[in-house]
């Protein structure tokens, strides 16, 4: 349990600290020099935009040009374009490129290269989780589907520099959308298919932003480079950011001890108790959700009443009280601190939790699904990768859930990329997830359930979720489209269950004092390295 293992890992950092020497000596860099190396977590997915998504692309997207983004007051920024207009109807959106800007290898970057990356997103085979965010866009979902051809897509460059949008129908979120890696550019010269490896190519693998991929060595470590060809190259101080792999918090935590990164991210609770009162902890709000999802394909889960007793017997105060500080109890979908646009409070605030937890109505709900105090009940397994903080969260609902219901869970403990894949083909009865928002809009949670999402692993198909959704996709009025958006969240949580809620959490980081200009990214939390340095 987290109450033997936070001992544990602070004993063992602890000694580390006692006998390893000063870590910040361990990173001593000669006069000038700028260079981090961060600590992330176990190789996952590729670097193509139009591919598999997942944390590594997260770390290396740094090195890519958004066309445009918002900084953390939740301004606009120009990035990759240097304007944009939209028509009266907001369904025709155009974007105009820097003429200046060009790929780490000199070629220029032009609209060509974000149709390029849309194209390949496009096509199922490519295995890319965003997709259905292009869905917005004229033809998008009929291409996806292989009902039209990719040229029917609407997105066309009447010149090199422009790109133009033309939309299905008004799209209140649109511009939140072009973060995501599908609206990113991918050189044509090189970019030509997912899986052919053109992405971890250093020789290949340029970049339109502040870096380009220098080395990629796998399971070890990649290095970024700082683009002297970038546009905006007088802005970046770094001259390199190295991502090393490792395979549990642990030893992310030991090798900041040990002088070998000067940043570690998303560590243990454990880490604040032993760091608190120091310059390195850096405590931040993730934008994030940590949920299961139960396979609705699979008997008793199809069960809307099981579904829910399984929600009401779960303890989440105990359940944070064991797993760490750095997690807080939710029974809500969209993430916790996601703020609501034009208001100065959370979205989650803005209406009654969905559900309350009743160990009781639990106890009578599986009674009536046919399960009277557990009996008969079959032996689910619950799948989820085998991080620290995972494996006490999956000990502590085991417990939980033969306690309260008295019936037993089957655990599975898999590699990230093993349990990512087998989330991703519905290869699960009961599985972990974790969903940290794309972008500062709360349907970057309430699309994963639509019944065409290609996030949608757990085979909810609900056409009354679908049409409340969609209506809000077009709702111009933010308090009409608020309300919305909180309907689709009772429907799917409070009355349906297709998820089981657990926690939000904080990031726990630790970045050596001399590191500074580190930022967040607001429609993550995650940190930003695009301004950081090292100070003299």
């Amino acid at each position: 349990m987290k109450r033997i293992s936070s001992i544990v890992m602070i004993v063992m950092l602890g000694g580390t600290l006692l006998f390893g020497g000063c870590a910040e000596k361990g990173q001593e860099k000669t006069a000038g020099e700028q260079e981090i190396t961060v600590a992330v977590n176990s190789e996952t997915g590729g670097l193509d935009p139009a591919g598999m998504i997942a944390l590594t692309y997260l770390s290396y997207s740094v090195a890519l040009d958004e066309l445009v983004a918002f900084d953390e007051k939740g301004e606009l920024v120009y990035r990759a374009a240097e304007s944009y207009e939209v028509n009266e109807t907001s369904d025709i959106w155009t974007f105009h490129l820097r003429k200046d800007a060009v790929w780490s290898d000199g070629t220029p970057v032009t609209a060509a290269d974000f149709i390029n990356t849309m194209a390949r997103a496009l096509k199922p085979e490519s295995g890319n989780g965003y997709a259905n965010y292009l869905f917005p866009i004229r033809n998008g979902e009929a291409i996806y589907n292989g009902e039209a051809d990719v040229e029917s897509l609407g997105v066309t460059a009447p010149d090199a520099y422009t790109l133009v949008f033309e939309l299905e129908k008004p799209c209140v979120y649109f511009l939140d959308l072009l973060r995501l890696p599908v609206y990113t550019p991918s050189c044509v010269k090189y970019a030509d298919k997912v899986g052919s490896g053109w992405d971890k190519e250093p020789q290949t693998s340029v970049a339109n932003g502040p870096f380009y991929l220098e080395e990629y060595v796998p399971e070890q470590y990649f290095v970024l480079k700082k683009n002297e060809k970038y546009w905006n190259a007088d802005a970046v101080k770094l001259s390199r950011i190295t991502y090393r792999f490792f395979h549990d918090q642990q030893s992310m935590a030991n090798a900041y001890e040990t002088g070998e990164v000067d940043v570690a991210t998303a560590l243990p609770g454990a880490v604040m108790e032993l760091y608190e009162g120091k310059e390195d902890l850096v405590v931040t709000d993730t934008i994030a959700t940590r949920y299961i999802y139960p396979n609705l394909e699979v008997k008793p889960l199809d069960d809307v009443r099981v579904r829910r007793a399984l929600n009401l017997a779960v303890d989440r105060k105990e359940l944070c009280e064991m797993v760490g500080k750095d997690t807080e109890p939710t029974v809500n979908f969209v993430a916790k601190y996601m703020k609501d646009k034009g208001a100065d409070t959370y979205f989650t605030e803005g209406a009654e939790p969905p559900f309350e937890e009743n160990v009781a109505e639990a106890k009578r709900l599986l009674a009536e699904a046919g399960y009277p105090d557990g009996e008969g009940f079959p032996v689910l397994t619950y799948n989820y990768p085998s991080l620290e903080m995972d494996s006490d969260t999956a000990q502590v609902l085991k417990e939980q859930w033969k306690k309260n219901l008295n019936i037993d869970i089957e655990l599975k403990a898999q590699e990230l990329q093993v349990n990512y894949t087998e989330r991703r083909a519905g290869n699960f009865e009961l599985c972990r997830m974790n969903w940290t928002a794309d972008f500062a809009d709360p349907y970057t949670y309430l699309s994963m359930l639509l019944s065409y999402s290609t996030y949608n692993c757990s085979g909810v198909r609900d056409a009354d979720y679908d049409a409340i959704v969609e209506q809000s996709d077009g709702e111009t009025d933010r308090e009409a489209r608020a309300r919305l958006m909180h309907e689709a969240e009772q429907l799917a949580v409070g009355e349906e269950f297709y998820i089981i809620p657990l926690y939000t959490m904080k990031s726990c980081n630790l970045i050596r004092p001399a590191v500074k200009g580190v930022g967040q990214i607001p429609a993550t939390g995650a940190l930003d390295y695009r301004g950081a340095y090292r100070a003299e």
